[in-house]
């Protein structure tokens, strides 16, 4: 009995950790507002704007149209028709890009693409490099204020990421908004009011030039943007958020574009995740940086429906464990925690979510964590390790 009381109480403490990150980081975000900082320099730096694509050809006339307005005679817009085999190409040359193909079939990825496009640019190098997905709407100022905040402060500037829902969102599609929201909005918020750094989210960052030609980007990692994050903040990197630029994808609502997208972010988190975070905590040893050690912190903390899945789990362990044996230590601390997770995720939606999300959103959530449970055995199965384009409507 006392074994099992121990190896319960090491689970606990696992679990406990990931949980009061996100207690910190959403409470944090919900405090008033600290703006991003402002750029100090009023000239705007030259851009270069990658878009890399693959088989975009239905949705990149609204990224492209998004974008031209905001960019100067100067500025190059750059989309990268990765292996494509549709429309993609013409339709960009059309709209005003320069475009250029590449044809890989044995080395596919975002990361693949994005190392070509930063090649072609190389002989005339930007001061800003930006890189925008093919299938975002990229609002108005973003390209200006984040190029001049990027030039002042010399980092890496992430823009707010979010997803709009579908024309006819089911409750799945609301909770998953939700959770998209907590990951891309709230929990940077939070960050920047705690003036840590931003994890990058793979779409509407903007990098000086002097930092992304130092990192290579030629990767089939299915989710680059946490792994250049890491290794750029290794490297002293790290990057800020910005609250004055944003973009926003739209969510599939194809029952297998939406679980293959779910499937690419959530096993390439978990897998990031197991590999990262030790390395970031050796190195915030090595450098003595805690900025390091925000970030593993911050890492540490698995896809929403995983933590909840996993304090479940071990909730219902330790309540077996009182019940059985008397020992409710174990409970008691895992139903406050618990109770920590529900107030931020609660909190977050008041603040950020309530006036697009119904309260109803929430209790959908054991639905939603049902339809997820069937993706993190498919890890411990057959983890996804290759980059799959996601089914767009």
């Amino acid at each position: 009995m006392i074994f099992v009381q121990i190896t319960l109480l090491i689970i606990s403490l696992i679990i406990i950790i990931p949980i009061l990150v996100l207690f910190v980081e959403c409470c944090a975000a919900l405090l008033p507002s600290r703006t991003t900082a402002k750029a100090t320099i009023t000239s705007r730096p030259k851009v270069a704007v990658l878009v890399p694509a693959h088989n975009e050809a239905s949705g990149i006339t609204t990224t492209l149209e998004t974008l031209l307005p905001q960019l100067t005679p100067e500025d190059r817009l750059v989309v990268i028709a990765d292996n494509c085999t549709d429309d993609t190409a013409t339709i960009s040359r059309g709209l005003g890009a320069e475009v250029i193909e590449r044809k890989d079939l044995e080395n596919r990825g975002k990361g693949y693409a994005l190392d070509y496009g930063l090649q072609f640019i190389a002989t005339e190098p930007p001061e800003v490099v930006f890189v925008i997905d093919a299938d975002c709407y990229v609002h108005q100022g973003t390209i200006d204020s984040m190029a001049k905040l990027a030039k002042a402060c010399g980092r890496t500037i992430q823009a707010i990421n979010l997803l709009a829902q579908p024309a006819q969102p089911s409750a799945r599609d609301r909770v998953s908004t939700l959770a998209f929201m907590v990951n891309t909005l709230v929990r940077p918020t939070g960050l920047l009011q705690l003036g840590l750094p931003s994890p990058l989210q793979g779409t509407g960052m903007a990098f000086p030039w002097s930092v992304i030609n130092q990192i290579s980007l030629a990767s089939g990692n299915i989710v680059e943007d946490m792994q250049l994050g890491v290794n750029l903040a290794i490297a002293g990197h790290t990057a800020l958020f910005c609250l004055d630029g944003k973009v926003t994808g739209i969510l599939p609502q194809q029952e297998g574009g939406a679980k293959n997208q779910r499937t690419r972010w959530e096993h390439g988190h978990i897998k990031t995740l197991l590999t990262q975070v030790p390395l970031l905590l050796k190195e915030s040893v090595i450098q003595r940086r805690l900025d390091l050690l925000a970030m593993a912190l911050d890492l540490f903390i698995p896809p929403l429906s995983l933590l909840v899945l996993m304090w479940l789990g071990v909730m219902t362990g330790a309540l077996i464990l009182g019940i059985w044996g008397g020992a409710w230590i174990p409970a008691i601390i895992l139903g406050f925690v618990g109770f920590l997770m529900f107030v931020s995720i609660f909190g977050a939606w008041f603040k950020f979510g309530r006036a697009e999300l119904p309260l109803k959103t929430l209790l959908a959530v054991p639905f939603y964590l049902l339809w997820k449970i069937p993706i993190y055995l498919a890890f411990l199965v057959r983890p996804q390790k290759e980059w799959i384009r996601t089914e767009r409507d």
